[in-house]
């Protein structure tokens, strides 16, 4: 890893498919996910040949279906050094399971993590940030479940969750349970907005000189900024489900311009993991 001063930057990889788009009218059943082609395996390869030749460790939240299919993804991510996290085994909406169907799904995809990496599995992100205002269950649940660190919260109005006027940085959750070290999505502000600028469609659709100079405007709050980016993003030729107008532009706008965007901030920035962060941070 690039020596950096603490705070750093942070680089994460939800690992899924090109086909776990969330709430459009053409994502397939679970039951059909194995009926089609796939796609994580090269493209996450690729990510991994890339983190390596910018010498940057990362956290790689890996849905716990796509753990199971290619157990040699989780256990080559380890070996290079990289932080292995859940992301859910099912890609569902935290808004949409009970709380013991949730801690069953996150607990179930830590200890397959575990086992397939042979590390500890500390950190989670929900499937579309989905914890919202009516599901802050979720933190003791995690706690429960056995994770320390959450990266859910998305501290601005969109689609699948999304809580305006949330925290924006690091800090710690009290629960019934006990602490959870909550990582927030990094947003910064525009024309009295909070934006988002470092991941998925914003990271696609933004320019670098914008996604530049916004993350000049968190670090200069102190703060770290979050990167995230899934494997499908770096693959424009991946097929495409049916959905709306809007949803096609916001799932495969600039699909094109991911990696070299990456790139960018790879050799321009001091980047590491959740992992890396909190062991740099941490008191002495």
């Amino acid at each position: 890893m690039k020596a950096a001063d603490s705070p750093f930057n942070i680089l994460s990889v939800d690992v899924e498919e090109w086909f776990h788009i969330l709430e459009v009218e053409g994502t397939p059943p679970m039951d059909d996910w194995v009926k089609l082609e796939s796609r994580v395996e090269r493209n996450f390869e690729r990510l991994l040949e890339r983190f390596d030749v910018h010498d940057v460790s990362v956290t790689c939240f890996f849905l716990g279906w796509v753990a199971e299919k290619f157990p040699h993804l989780v256990r080559r991510a380890a070996e290079a050094g990289h932080e292995i996290a859940s992301h859910g085994y099912a890609h569902e909406l935290v808004y949409t399971q009970t709380p013991a169907e949730f801690r069953r799904d996150v607990e179930r995809t830590r200890l397959l993590l575990e086992d397939l990496s042979g590390t500890a599995v500390a950190g989670y992100r929900a499937p579309g940030f989905s914890i919202t205002s009516e599901t802050l269950w979720a933190f003791e649940e995690l706690v429960r479940a056995g994770y320390r660190y959450d990266s859910s919260l998305f501290p601005a109005s969109r689609g699948h969750g999304g809580l305006a006027g949330a925290e924006r940085a690091p800090h710690t959750i009290d629960t019934p349970a006990g602490p959870l070290l909550e990582f927030p999505i990094s947003v910064a502000h525009l024309m009295g907005r909070r934006l988002c600028f470092f991941g998925g469609g914003y990271l696609r659709f933004f320019p670098i000189s914008m996604i530049r100079k916004m993350t000049r405007q968190v670090n200069g709050e102190g703060l770290p900024v979050i990167y995230y980016v899934h494997p499908r993003e770096i693959d424009p030729d991946h097929p495409r489900l049916p959905m709306s107008r809007v949803r096609h532009f916001k799932s495969y706008v600039n699909l094109s311009s991911t990696m070299k965007k990456l790139d960018a901030i790879m050799r321009e920035q001091p980047l590491a993991s959740f992992r890396d962060w909190m062991e740099q941070t941490a008191p002495a």
